[in-house]
Formats: structure tokens, C-alpha cells, sequence
């Protein structure tokens, strides 16, 4: 189990990212949240396996459709355990 930071660029809001990205993220069986950022950016945390989490940040790379990701800066750091599932914070 690790757990992934990521923090996404580009023209992530107001595009569905969030919705995107929490579908994607329980599709893979990953627990953590997804949210907007003062600054235009999105921010993720997701624990799980390190194989779906790699999954994760694969597709975070690309976005969802009408999403433009310029950047995606991430770390890795160990599992909290904090999430009962994954959830966009509103």
C-alpha cells in the first residue's frame, strides 16, 4: 500500500476532472479525495496499491475529455489510512 500526492495544471476546472477523477479512482478500488485549488489547480490523494495508483496517475497525465492538463507534480509517501473511500471535496 503507498500513497500518492498529486497536484494537476492546466485547464482542470470546471470540465468535470473531479467527477472524472473520483470515477476513475473507485473504478480502481483506491480510497482518498480530489479538489480545487484557490490557484486553478487540482489536488489528489490516493492510497492503494502501488499498481492502480501508477493507473491513476496515468490517466491523471492525460484527463478526462474537455480537460487540458499542462503539468502534474506528484510524491509518493506512506498510507494514512485516513479514507473510507475515495470522494470529491465540495
Amino acid at each position: 500500500m503507498k500513497r500518492l500526492e498529486i497536484t494537476v495544471h492546466g485547464a482542470v476546472q470546471g470540465v468535470n476532472f473531479r467527477y472524472r477523477t473520483e470515477q476513475e479512482a473507485r473504478r480502481l478500488g483506491l480510497t482518498g479525495q480530489v479538489w480545487n485549488n484557490p490557484d486553478g489547480t487540482v489536488g489528489i490523494v490516493a492510497e492503494g496499491p502501488k499498481d492502480r495508483l501508477d493507473e491513476l496517475l496515468a490517466w491523471v497525465a492525460r484527463g478526462p475529455e474537455h480537460a487540458r492538463v499542462d503539468a502534474h507534480d506528484y510524491r509518493w509517501a506512506n498510507p494514512t489510512g485516513e479514507f473510507a473511500g475515495f470522494a470529491a471535496r465540495r
